[in-house]
């Protein structure tokens, strides 16, 4: 199976034409080969307009909304990022592509083990994993902050105060907020004065962001 050319297809027909134009996620998206983030039996099916499983009763997202979600980050190559929900690494990679220093927290150690092999077989070495398996885990990597960016790819309730207090002036955060089963793709500005700016996008369905501020396990 030729993954180059689905890939070239996936970016043409689901980011492109929907609107997505930020050259640097364009490329990015071009660049990182998706089907080795997915489990070996949905590999043919890693460039499809949907997500996929990939155990843990976890999700790798749809294209569309990585690329949307990636492109609301507005960056640039210098930014130190701040993933929550490593997942499968994909939305790792292409941080990694974009960013200069990305910092990535899961909670679920099999697939913060699996994101770091794919990691590294891309030679993607400027991203730090760490693992948030422990009961009442803070959301976020304080000793870290402040942040450029951050993302997080699962839904909360409401926009964590934890978070926006990581992120550095003039920095964006991306989150999907609502219920469990459907929320509102949110992004934060933190401008000069330090207040907060938001605006909405586009309705989603992530899986619940599980610790502090989020839901419960």
């Amino acid at each position: 199976m030729n993954f180059e050319i689905l890939r070239r297809k996936m970016v043409q027909d689901q980011i492109v034409a929907r609107g997505i134009s930020d050259r640097l996620v364009i490329d990015a998206m071009l660049k990182i080969p998706r089907h080795i983030f997915v489990q070996e039996a949905f590999a043919a099916q890693a460039y499809n307009d949907k997500a996929l499983p990939i155990g843990e009763k976890q999700t790798i997202s749809q294209p569309y909304i990585v690329a949307l979600m990636t492109e609301k980050l507005a960056l640039t190559g210098t930014e130190k990022v701040l993933e929550i929900g490593t997942g499968s690494g994909y939305q790792t990679a292409l941080l990694a592509t974009l960013a200069d220093r990305v910092y990535s927290a899961e909670r679920i150690r099999p697939l913060a083990l699996s994101a770091r092999k794919c990691l590294d077989s891309l030679k993607l070495f400027n991203v730090q994993l760490r693992i948030n398996d422990s009961e009442g885990s803070p959301i976020g990597w304080e000793d870290e902050a402040p942040f450029d960016a951050i993302i997080v790819t699962a839904g909360a309730p409401e926009v964590p105060d934890i978070l926006t207090d990581q992120l550095a002036i003039g920095g964006r955060l991306v989150i999907p907020v609502g219920s469990n089963s459907d929320q509102q793709l949110i992004t934060i500005i933190k401008n000069e004065a330090g207040e907060l700016l938001q605006e909405s996008s586009v309705t989603c369905r992530f899986v619940p962001l599980i610790g502090k501020q989020g839901w419960q396990a």
